[in-house]
């Protein structure tokens, strides 16, 4: 599927779904989280929608969602409710789709399934979201390591946080992985200053295929 990536991070919390947001809009896209885990806070669908501009329209339906903010294999068991692998079938669109993972690739779905298999399943290219943060390099390597050994297509990296252009770099260079940008920390974000942002550190052009 043309113009359809996957996000994934190498830790939760990181800015995965900012990324994702702006992504989103950015590429006119459709976007779907598959495992939603927690609803008390928000969605990160909501999130996508609040900071990112996107059109509702474009927001598909989570397959799961999962009251308990926590690991979806452990949500899922405490709410009864089984994940499979053939649960997740990706939704047919026009344009281009923007599909958010749950927390880092190593989370499981399901006590056997990680989402890294299930990328490995869907064969789609993979973007990793990094923090630029102490202990990035060993995290973001890791990450790398676990998707390729599962024959993931890594499309590239995007980092989050203040410049670090040594580990940044370092990351890039060693895993063999293109450097797509960087968004700094917005302060108050919007889709104003998440648009300003993400053209100022990003080339659309990279994410053209």
């Amino acid at each position: 599927m043309s113009g359809t990536f996957v996000i994934t991070g190498t830790d939760t919390d990181i800015g995965k779904s900012v990324f994702a947001a702006a992504l989103t809009a950015a590429l006119g896209a459709s976007y779907w989280k598959p495992v939603q885990a927690g609803l008390a806070d928000g969605t990160d669908s909501e999130t996508v929608v609040r900071i990112g501009g996107v059109d509702p329209a474009r927001i598909l339906s989570e397959r799961f969602r999962l009251q308990i903010p926590a690991s979806p294999h452990f949500s899922a068991a405490q709410e009864g409710i089984a994940i499979e692998l053939r649960d997740f079938v990706i939704p047919q669109v026009d344009g281009p789709l923007i599909i958010e993972g749950a927390g880092g690739a190593l989370v499981p779905v399901n006590p056997e399934l990680l989402f890294a298999d299930l990328f490995a399943d869907w064969a789609l290219p993979v973007i990793i979201v990094a923090s630029t943060k102490l202990g990035t390099i060993n995290h973001s390597l890791l990450t790398i390591e676990a998707l390729r050994s599962r024959g993931v297509i890594i499309h590239g990296m995007a980092f989050i946080g203040p410049e670090n252009s040594d580990s940044e770099q370092t990351i890039c260079r060693i895993g063999n992985a293109r450097h797509l940008g960087r968004l700094p920390i917005i302060d108050h974000l919007s889709p104003e200053s998440l648009k300003t942002d993400f053209d100022a550190h990003f080339n659309i052009a990279d994410f053209s295929s």
